[in-house]
């Protein structure tokens, strides 16, 4: 739960977010007020990508989503994540441990409720220090369907979408395809394709969906990619 004292609470349109109007495909499906935890003003920065996946990740996964976050956020990409369990997390705490490195954690819940309890405190500090994005006023009850419009927001918060790891039924996929209905870049991490019993990859892929196997692309993908200096790894 967020304290008064850790942050200001501001209520946004998508425009004041994002800092420019929305197309008519971005409106279709945009919330009409946001809520927003954080000490830092708004628009939000950017470019922003983000980085999403399985709540019971692999290890394999987690360093995965850990060092791209960290690679992105060293070249000034504010890395976009969910708040959840799994790559969530690892995106969220990468981008904060790298110097200058910032985030959007975009929940499910009102921004006085943590889900899941466990990143609470995470949240909290995201909220300090960063931005915690949610379209559901206090006193909203929380559904199973709240992370899906969630996930809907999180597509249009980021530039480019980031599916680390992810089964048939995973929420990340409800992201995908919201991303790539945006005409935003989307990338799925090369591993996943290795995965013979997965059916979404190539279908993702046959709508303009990318195999990312080196984070350099990320970088081209963004809107503002040609203005950043590129930082020696």
């Amino acid at each position: 739960m967020l304290m008064s004292s850790q942050r200001e609470q501001l209520t946004a349109t998508p425009i004041k977010l994002l800092g420019r109007p929305l197309n008519d495909v971005e409106e279709k499906f945009s919330p009409e007020l946001l809520y927003v935890a954080t000490k830092s003003g708004l628009p939000l920065p950017g470019p922003r990508a983000a980085i999403i996946g399985s709540r019971k990740a692999t290890r394999r996964g987690l360093n995965v989503a850990s060092d791209l976050a960290a690679f992105l956020a060293h070249r000034s990409v504010v890395i976009v994540s969910g708040l959840a369990e799994g790559i969530d997390t690892a995106a969220h705490l990468s981008a904060i441990q790298q110097k200058g490195g910032r985030t959007v954690a975009v929940i499910g819940t009102p921004l006085d409720k943590s889900y899941p309890a466990k990143n609470a405190e995470l949240q909290s500090e995201i909220a300090r220090n960063h931005w915690v994005v949610s379209q559901f006023p206090v006193g909203y009850h929380t559904q199973p369907k709240s992370f899906v419009i969630r996930n809907r927001t999180m597509a249009l918060i980021g530039d480019a979408s980031i599916i680390i790891e992810a089964g048939e039924s995973s929420g990340s996929l409800h992201q995908g395809w919201e991303a790539l209905r945006l005409g935003r870049p989307l990338f799925i991490w090369k591993d996943i394709f290795e995965n013979a019993s997965l059916k979404w990859p190539r279908k993702m892929q046959d709508y303009g969906a990318i195999e990312l196997s080196d984070p350099q692309d990320v970088l081209e993908a963004l809107p503002s990619s040609g203005r950043m200096l590129r930082v020696p790894a």
